[in-house]
């Protein structure tokens, strides 16, 4: 399953042998039960972790309430990055909303890495930079989209998250409640 993480960062940078090496040797996979909690509200983030399979929900608790903020499926970082980079307590939870497989990338041996293969800091340069634009894109939907809209946009873009995902929660990430996400849907359906 590391090669599976080797294969992606060669899409964007290519990667000598010690280099790959060393990767394998500083690095742990492991499998997580549907519910595990990652990371609690409170805790400081040690680790970052690249998505093998399953999938992760970012969320925070409001008053009791959970709003969920971010999906994270195969093939994706997960990183509560304030935490993560500033040692500095979480404000959210990431949470296995399926069965997880994992890799683990702690913080000294992200920071190990980045010094020793100067290649793998512009590899973590352009993923930060995606994923700057993806939060840029998420906000601005927000502020300019409907509700429907933005299911609509999550059809087109996430389709896979509705059979993979609880409506609740899906409702929550597009920002609304459960029995509205069911009315949209319902309209979608009777007039696509």
């Amino acid at each position: 399953m590391k090669s599976k993480f080797i294969d992606y960062i060669s899409n964007y940078v290519p990667l000598k042998e010690d280099e790959i090496q060393a990767i394998y040797s500083l690095i742990e996979i492991k499998t997580y039960k549907k519910g595990h909690l990652l990371l609690k509200e409170g805790m400081i983030s040690h680790v970052s972790y690249f998505n093998l399979k399953g999938c992760v929900r970012l969320f925070y608790s409001i008053n009791s309430e959970e709003k969920t903020t971010f999906f994270y499926t195969e093939n994706k970082f997960i990183t509560s990055l304030r935490s993560f980079i500033e040692r500095k307590p979480s404000d959210h939870y990431l949470e296995c909303i399926e069965d997880c497989t994992l890799l683990l990338i702690p913080y000294e041996v992200e920071k190990k890495l980045l010094k020793t293969f100067p290649k793998l800091e512009s590899f973590a340069r352009m993923i930060l930079e995606q994923e700057l634009g993806n939060y840029q894109e998420m906000l601005s939907s927000y502020i300019i989209s409907s509700p429907e809209q933005r299911y609509l946009n999550l059809l087109k873009k996430d389709a896979e998250l509705l059979q993979r995902v609880p409506l609740f929660q899906l409702a929550s990430y597009i920002g609304v409640k459960a029995e509205s996400l069911s009315r949209i849907r319902n309209r979608i359906t009777k007039n696509p």
